[in-house]
């Protein structure tokens, strides 16, 4: 499976990163530890949604769709 995820920093609940895996518990202690340079300022992170995938094309797909204009009001909207 691959997912494609939101996480919502802790410390500062406005700010949300959107990324995908294809294993989500790895990932999200890796975003944790501080290793992603796009997340390591607003430590920690908690995963607000994910959606699960069998093809990690559509994973991907849907990832760059919610960092879009349209996928960014999307967001917003239903999570």
């Amino acid at each position: 499976m691959h997912y494609t995820y939101i996480l919502e920093s802790q410390q500062n609940p406005d700010r949300f990163y959107i990324g995908y895996t294809s294993d989500l518990k790895r990932r999200l202690t890796e975003h944790n530890s501080g290793k992603s340079t796009h997340t390591n300022k607003f430590l920690p992170w908690k995963i607000k949604n994910y959606i699960a995938f069998e093809d990690e094309f559509k994973a991907a797909e849907f990832e760059k769709f919610l960092k879009s204009g349209n996928g960014r009001i999307f967001t917003k909207k239903h999570f």
